[in-house]
């Protein structure tokens, strides 16, 4: 490259890389950080997805429906959920594809609650066309006094040790 010249930053390599289909072993766990639903969060996430039902839109829709406060919709916590395993790094750079998930909601989730995820490994392997594997995970979104609100086990498609990763 010539002094005049201006580098091209999409191709240098980032300093952050996710783990290949081939580090994430099964029986491997971690915890990703943690989340506060707050009001805003529940209103704006409501408006965007069309979920303009009073169980939501206002307490007393709650508490109608039997919910001691503002409830959250399921699929609110399994999107945060899925934002706090890929702020964690684990699939920066090597996360090619989600292929499924099976999901169970096991608790209610209110405006206020704190989650964390907790990811363990269940199975990786190779797919057969190679440079890449097929990742199971069980996945539990858990409260802050430990309750276990909801599980999904997605499936991801993974980039091997032998892909380039840009």
């Amino acid at each position: 490259m010539s002094s005049g010249e201006k580098p091209d930053p999409w191709a240098i390599a980032p300093v952050l890389r996710g783990q290949t289909f081939e580090q994430m072993r099964p029986g491997a766990r971690f915890r990703t950080g943690s989340r506060t639903i707050t009001e805003s969060d529940l209103i704006a996430f409501v408006a965007l997805a069309g979920f303009g039902e009073p169980l939501f839109l206002d307490e007393q829709g709650s508490v109608e429906a039997g919910y001691a406060g503002r409830i959250v919709p399921g699929t609110l916590t399994f999107a945060y959920a899925e934002g706090l395993v890929l702020q964690t790094g684990v699939l920066h750079g090597t996360g090619m594809a989600l292929m499924g998930s099976d999901l169970s909601i096991k608790g209610p989730v209110f405006v206020g609650d704190t989650i964390t995820v907790v990811v363990e490994v269940l199975e990786s392997r190779p797919t057969s066309s190679g440079g890449k594997g097929v990742v199971t995970t069980k996945n539990s979104v858990v409260k802050r006094d430990g309750a276990v609100v909801l599980e999904y086990r997605p499936i991801r498609l993974v980039r091997g040790s032998s892909s380039s990763i840009i």
